[in-house]
């Protein structure tokens, strides 16, 4: 396919295309995949200046001609004449074109023709056009279009994005980039988590507290003096504005308040509708916490003229009460919630929430809308007017849909993109649970186990992005970009037309579009991967260092360079692994059939002191752990980097095979990181260590993980370092030690003692030392 885009540069993209023999290998570069694409005879260029023509007094066709002139300047650097009643470029009515969000888009000699029966349909057919005037790197230049006749409609009903701007508040400016963008690859719904135990984010004039004191929180404490407040929200104002944006680009805004767990900054703002009628902080802790919502009279009161409030400037279809991560400790604690139940005659507590779930379905079905909830509402019993969004997996979705409810496939972590796309030192903070561009792409979101006959009942599938980790503008848009194209592709192609060696070559110039509109994406999957094969004792011994190049997709051409300098079209070509002496760096980057590189240049270190050192990055679990989380140095670090690798419960990480027949010492360089993990029942997990300092130690110790799995093996203490006074202490340091002489690669453990009512700390780098260097 990139030959094509090679060839579009010096003859037009659709002299390939046109050739019948190259299109039955490829298809044009659009995505999601369109449903049939027929090749004609012919072409059209459209250059500066081509004409669109609307129906007379058809608002949404002008709004999709308006849109497709703003999508071609930015991303292709054309513009478009003047709408009016003629031009080359016809946007029409045809009510042959069945489906809302169906088109019809037809190009000859004449001219381009898109066809619809419905406004949406006008939109995406607008969409297509404009990713076929922008297909390679000629920006500015006109396109020559093949004849071709594209008939497309999607799989899906509800195509999603997630946005949680409760943990993490993102500016409205954000959110409109995002809409824009999910609009250009045919998402059609995003979904905003308003409210948590961290924020409320919603204006709710009739409970201003709920924002006033809701919507900011205190940072945790990494053992100085507490920062600022941090938090805001959004004006009803504002969300109506959003509305009205996203409603023209056909996206609906479905708004999530969270009920009855996560609802700490609620009760923090009127301790009165929680349960004891004590006012906590509005929480800094990510996680579950046990704050609940009250659901006695005033309660439901309460939340019924929140949904007033909120049904006023969200004119969508579904409301989402979240329901979920609900630990019923409160309730089960309180007498008046105890009471309210017997009256009820209901038996447990997850009766009551699906008892409650059901009171506020009723009313949003009086107002002709409809609950959606996270799929623990099933626990109590799914109440009949509730819809299910399975995140838990998908047994929830099959359960709800084969009982004739109404499901959305949501499940983590493949569907939950705060996860990592890599491993690399230089991935943003977030889950440590790799889900990789491919690993979002091959998701169905026909979950097997499903009736055929209920098979309609799945409306459909999101993507989310929580944001406990994600702080800035710039990491929600790395994780949401590219693989936001996989989620658009999985809910509108058909699965028998899916493919994704296909698909990674049609979305390079979907990246391509994406930064030209501002967004950041991220090159995880096309950036080139090191793996050094053996240890780094073997190659410090043999005094040379094997290394594999790959990306995750396979895309391109890996080119490289040795000597400083960085890769071009015309660098040697990767083959097979390199054998080099120690001391050389290699720099790499994948290049498409055009020459362009895919992904920013990678490189990596094979020099003695390179080989001796490990960052957090490259640090493994101790024994009994498992590494979870890839966090910032503080809550709300602005910063990418540092970031660390961790087991939220426990405070330990290990340095794999090193070669301590060669190292004599080593540096460790700490961090102090907030504690602040909401760990509900799980909180007995958390393996706490007797420390013999006032404030711990970290102990280091060799052999650790060998003796974790062969008793006959003995740990061996190589340091202990009494820790510092968090309250005075900087927040990173360094410690100093020497190593014993053993006989070759042998793991280090890193574990510190501190008492679990202190920050929490982890290992940044550790570099080993040889005697005399």
């Amino acid at each position: 396919m990139r030959a094509i885009l090679k060839t579009a540069r010096h003859s037009g993209w659709a002299a390939l295309l046109l050739s019948s023999t190259a299109f039955a290998q490829t298809v044009p570069p659009l995505t999601p995949l369109p449903a049939s694409v027929k090749l004609g005879k012919g072409s059209f260029t459209v250059a500066n200046g081509t004409g669109i023509a609307v129906p007379a007094g058809d608002t949404a066709a002008a709004n999709a001609a308006k849109l497709l002139a703003a999508h071609v300047k930015v991303e292709r650097g054309l513009t478009l004449g003047a709408t009016g009643t003629s031009g080359a470029i016809r946007f029409e009515r045809d009510a042959s074109v069945q489906g809302a969000e169906a088109y019809r888009m037809t190009v000859d000699a004449k001219g381009v023709r898109i066809a619809a029966s419905g406004d949406h349909g006008l939109l995406y057919g607008a969409m297509t056009l404009a990713q076929l005037l922008s297909p390679d790197h000629g920006f500015g230049k006109a396109v020559k279009l093949p004849a071709l006749n594209v008939e497309d409609a999607p799989r899906f009903g509800w195509r999603g994005l997630m946005l949680d701007v409760a943990r993490h508040f993102q500016p409205i400016e954000f959110v409109y980039g995002v809409v824009d963008q999910m609009a250009s690859v045919k998402l059609n719904t995003l979904h905003l988590h308003l409210t948590d135990d961290q924020g409320w984010r919603f204006e709710v004039k009739r409970y201003p507290k709920l924002t006033e004191i809701g919507g900011w929180r205190t940072p945790p404490s990494t053992g100085g003096a507490p920062a600022p407040k941090v938090g805001g929200f959004y004006t009803q104002e504002q969300l109506k504005a959003l509305v009205a944006y996203a409603a023209e680009r056909g996206v609906t805004i479905v708004p999530e308040i969270d009920l009855p767990g996560h609802a700490q900054a609620l009760v923090a703002a009127y301790p009165e509708l929680g349960i004891f009628g004590d006012r906590p902080e509005v929480s800094h802790d990510w996680g579950v916490n046990p704050y609940l919502f009250n659901p006695g009279p005033k309660g439901i009161a309460f939340v019924r003229q929140v949904l007033d409030e909120l049904m006023a400037v969200f004119p969508g279809t579904y409301i989402h009460l979240g329901g979920d991560e609900a630990v019923k400790d409160q309730w089960e604690r309180s007498p008046e919630v105890q009471a309210q139940m017997q009256a009820l005659g209901i038996k447990t507590e997850n009766g009551l929430q699906s008892w409650m779930i059901d009171q506020f379905g009723a009313y949003l079905e009086q107002h002709g809308r409809r609950l959606i909830g996270w799929d623990e509402i099933l626990e109590g019993g799914l109440p009949p007017s509730a819809s299910v969004m399975s995140w838990r997996g998908e047994k929830g979705a099959v359960e709800a849909a084969n009982q004739g409810h109404d499901v959305v496939l949501s499940p983590a972590p493949t569907l939950y993109l705060d996860s990592l796309q890599s491993d690399r030192r230089d991935e943003p903070p977030g889950r440590l649970s790799i889900q990789t561009l491919a690993d979002v792409y091959k998701y169905e979101p026909m979950p097997a186990g499903i009736d055929a006959a209920k098979a309609s009942h799945v409306l459909g599938a999101q993507a989310n992005a929580w944001s406990e980790y994600l702080i800035t503008p710039y990491q929600v848009q790395h994780m949401l970009f590219p693989r936001a194209a996989a989620v658009a592709e999985i809910t509108w192609s058909a699965k028998d037309k899916r493919d994704f060696s296909s698909f990674v070559t049609r979305v390079q110039p979907q990246i391509a579009r994406w930064r030209r509109s501002g967004m950041e994406v991220a090159d995880s999957a096309f950036a080139v991967d090191y793996k050094l094969q053996g240890t780094r004792g073997e190659a410090l011994r043999a005094n040379q260092a094997k290394v594999a190049l790959a990306t995750q997709t396979g895309f391109g051409t890996i080119r490289y360079t040795l000597d400083g300098k960085q890769p071009t079209a015309k660098s040697p070509v990767y083959k097979a692994p390199l054998t080099l002496k120690p001391g050389t760096t290699i720099t790499a980057a994948a290049f498409d059939a055009a020459g362009v590189a895919t992904a920013t240049p990678r490189a990596f270190d094979t020099s003695r002191t390179a080989l001796l050192t490990r960052t957090s990055s490259d640090m493994v679990a101790c024994p009994k752990g498992a590494l979870g989380l890839r966090v910032p140095l503080t809550s709300e670090a602005q910063e990418n980097a540092p970031v660390f690798n961790v087991n939220l419960f426990d405070t330990c990480t290990a340095y794999p095979a090193a070669p301590l027949d060669i190292a004599t010492g080593f540096t460790v360089d700490v961090a102090r990181t907030p504690r602040n993990y909401g760990l509900a029942h799980d909180f007995n997990k958390v393996r706490a260590h007797y420390n013999v300092s006032t404030y711990g130690e970290l102990i280091v110790r060799a052999r650790c993980i060998a003796a974790a799995k062969d008793p006959s093996i003995q740990p061996i203490v190589v340091a202990t370092f009494p820790l510092p006074d968090p309250a005075q202490a900087p927040q990173q340091f360094r410690f100093t030690g020497s190593l014993p002489k053993l006989a070759g690669d042998e793991d280090l453990c890193f574990q510190f003692t501190s008492p679990l009512s202190d920050p929490f700390y982890t290992v940044a780098k550790v570099v080993l030392t040889e005697a005399g260097k």
